[in-house]
């Protein structure tokens, strides 16, 4: 399985977590298996991005209106080089 994408939606009492990944594994999705393996990846997925935002946080997207929404730019965990720029 591999990560794609992590999307937080906070709604009034409570949160979802929608997790896009890939695998070569069957269309299975109500084992009890692989909602083991889908919360492992999403929480070390989660782990990743809190570890991200410890280092250097570039802002590049933002909406113009009274609610903003703002897109940050986070450097990846398994690029390791473009994580140490992102640091210094």
């Amino acid at each position: 399985m591999t990560l794609q994408r992590i999307v937080l939606d906070f709604r009034s009492g409570e949160l979802l977590v929608r997790c896009l990944y890939r695998t070569n594994r069957g269309p299975n999705p109500g084992t009890k298996a692989r909602q083991r393996e889908v919360q492992e990846l999403t929480r070390s997925g989660l782990q990743d991005a809190l570890d991200a935002l410890e280092g250097r946080v570039d802002v590049v997207g933002v909406s113009g209106y009274d609610v903003r929404e703002d897109t940050l730019s986070l450097p990846r965990p398994d690029e390791p080089a473009a994580a140490r720029r992102a640091a210094s």
